[in-house]
């Protein structure tokens, strides 16, 4: 039997190649960097992590339940400090030993019903063939770069180029996206630069990192609302607690509760308050250091930073294995390919207090389809079977997400994980 493939050694292939080792699955992992940590190992070439990153998730809402970070780590975790705990996973699982670092995949082709996996070693290429594959390469690597009308002749960069606030030293900085790496950029300008605005094209939802010396996302009853109960007053009490954002000259979302990513930051509505930050509106254009905004305003600049986020991307395998449409590959539970039953996307899911947990919860459900197919194809068919009829069907929880690319694969975090549950109940007596 030929091993199976994970690719990527960020904390989601990290506990998947745990999950196949428990079901004693062979599994070989390759990883482009040279240790573990996926995007949280700044060091790596592939990570879009800057200087003073930190979690936006509470340590005890994101952990893996049976590996709890030390008590001495930050309630929100600094980038190192994530990084370190992942290396500790790795270490306390013996995981090291299943890895290829400094393996970068150039291409994954189907091959007799089995993937022919092309990756670079130290300049040397490899052939490998594969009872399956596992892509768990991570999602927030590829930038989305808009297009503008114009051109910009001073300093241009994406949010994944950021690294520490000193390019800001004296310049007059426009950031154009107010996500939560928007906002800590931000942040980070106003110490340093000589004025700081901000392209802000539709309202969020911003909460603080604390309330009442607690994490925001402990808090809550321990009851489970109604899904559309729940954004009606969780939605109340962000307005409660932080204020409307026209009150600080923002836009107002025009959407509920959790249709999209709300802001986590503590400092940002602080600094819009102080006249630190000036909010714009849409650019409509660029010309030369002067950039046109959709309201006839224009301002000079010295240095444009995209904080617009990212975009899927499996640049090694054609996008026709993995069923995608609109924006996204179409999959069951985000996760079992309809076209193949040995490919595997991990990690392409998001929602609101996911965390690690759940993310290990989704590689455990695979490590015993995995299972199944190897001891039980008949039982392996009638899932795979399961996987065609629901390919693409949406966890949403009657939450209307908003409809934009990065939006595409967001679940409902108690209604996933319930499925997840579900599917492992029901693969228990034949795995």
């Amino acid at each position: 039997m030929h091993p199976y493939v994970v690719i990527g050694a960020g904390p989601m292939g990290l506990c998947t190649l745990r999950r196949l080792k428990e079901q004693a699955i062979p599994v070989v992992g390759l990883e482009a960097h040279s240790n573990v940590g996926g995007l949280w190992d700044i060091d790596s070439a592939t990570s879009t992590m800057y200087d003073s990153a930190h979690l936006i998730s509470s340590k005890r809402m994101t952990e893996f339940a049976d590996f709890p970070m030390r008590d001495d780590v930050a309630t929100y975790p600094r980038h190192d400090q994530m990084r370190q705990y992942f290396r500790d996973y790795a270490e306390h699982f013996n995981l090291y030993e299943d890895y290829r670092f400094n393996s970068t995949v150039e291409s994954i082709t189907p091959q007799g019903g089995q993937w022919l996996v092309v990756y670079n070693q130290n300049g040397e290429r490899h052939d490998l063939l594969a009872s399956g594959v596992l892509l768990a390469n991570g999602t927030l690597h590829h930038p989305n770069r808009p297009h503008f009308k114009g051109e910009f002749n001073g300093e241009h960069i994406h949010s994944c180029d950021y690294r520490s606030a000193d390019i800001f030293a004296d310049k007059r900085v426009l950031i154009i996206g107010c996500g939560n790496s928007g906002c800590d950029i931000a942040v980070d300008a106003v110490h340093r630069a000589k004025s700081v605005d901000m392209v802000v094209r539709r309202g969020y939802y911003f909460l603080p990192k604390f309330v009442a010396g607690r994490p925001t996302d402990t808090l809550g009853g321990k009851v489970r609302l109604p899904n559309k109960l729940k954004q009606l007053v969780d939605g109340t009490l962000v307005r409660l607690i932080s204020g409307k954002p026209s009150a600080f000259g923002l836009p107002d979302p025009d959407y509920k509760m959790y249709e999209s990513h709300p802001v986590v930051n503590s400092m940002f509505l602080h600094h819009i308050g102080h006249g630190d930050i000036t909010v714009r509106p849409s650019v409509e254009q660029l010309n030369g250091s002067q950039v046109q905004f959709n309201d006839g305003t224009c301002a000079q600049y010295d240095l444009i930073l995209e904080a617009t986020g990212y975009k899927l991307h499996y640049p090694f395998i054609a996008n026709e294995h993995l069923n995608w449409h609109d924006g996204a590959p179409q999959l069951y539970l985000n996760v079992f390919n309809p076209l193949h039953e040995n490919l595997f996307v991990m990690g392409m899911v998001e929602a609101a207090g996911l965390g690690w947990q759940g993310r290990d919860d989704q590689a455990a459900l695979v490590a015993k389809v995995i299972r199944m197919q190897i001891d039980n194809p008949k039982a392996a068919a009638k899932f795979h079977n399961k996987v065609k009829a629901k390919a693409g069907v949406r966890i949403d929880g009657g939450i209307n997400y908003l409809q934009l690319e990065r939006m595409a694969y967001y679940v409902h975090k108690a209604d996933y994980l319930a499925a997840i549950k579900g599917e492992m109940r029901e693969l228990a007596p034949g795995a």
